[in-house]
């Protein structure tokens, strides 16, 4: 499905210039998704490159024994370094990309990418900005696992998956967060229960609501 210039140009127009919002009207092909959607798997040649216009997109990378680690979410905007990486340099993927929630995007053919860094200087400059804030992303989940207990990297998950949707209750499982944080539901269970009883949390079925304020 095509997108019109003048939804790009409110959504881009002070980011890129009119011959490249011109271009992806005319190449990029818009879509909607809902909650689940996967957009690559390891494995896979990366042949479009997402561009998030509003959602969430989770990244998150799996050993060979399928154990998941998160690595960050992309929002309204952003766009997936390590795709670029992959597409850049003719490489498979290594992540797993799936929408955290409904999400609208924008793919563009990877040929582009490089063709439109030498073409426009906007779009060289949202690349570079691109890899520095995943680089930045990558930075804090390092210092999550170096520096912090696994309740303290719980609670401060919570509190990105609420800052990401603007929401405080998430229809996820204990299962699902064990996933994103690398270690067992049993685990995530317990220390979540010690959360309720701390008065951060409030559980109910496949549901968690955060009940404290989000400064992260």
């Amino acid at each position: 499905m095509k997108i019109d210039s003048q939804t790009l140009k409110t959504q881009f127009g002070n980011i890129f210039e009119a011959g490249l919002l011109n271009e992806l009207a005319e190449i990029g092909n818009y879509m909607e998704v809902d909650e689940g959607y996967v957009l690559m798997r390891p494995g896979g040649y990366i042949r479009t490159i997402p561009i998030i216009l509003k959602g969430s997109v989770k990244i998150s990378r799996s050993d060979p024994d399928g154990r998941e680690a998160l690595l960050y979410y992309l929002g309204g905007l952003d766009s997936c370094a390590m795709s670029l990486t992959c597409c850049l340099n003719r490489r498979q993927s290594e992540i797993t990309a799936i929408t955290d929630e409904k999400t609208r995007l924008i793919t563009v053919p990877v040929e582009k990418v490089e063709d439109w860094m030498n073409k426009y200087p906007s779009w060289k400059q949202y690349v570079f900005a691109t890899y520095q804030k995943r680089f930045d992303d990558l930075l804090g989940a390092i210092d999550q696992i170096a520096f912090h207990k696994l309740d303290e990297r719980l609670i401060n998950l919570l509190k990105r998956k609420s800052k990401q949707c603007a929401c405080r209750v998430f229809n996820i499982t204990h299962e699902e967060l064990a996933n994103e944080l690398a270690t067992s539901r049993e685990v995530i269970s317990r220390l979540l229960k010690q959360l309720e009883n701390l008065g951060r949390v409030k559980l109910s079925r496949n549901k968690i609501e955060l009940l404290e304020a989000v400064t992260v």
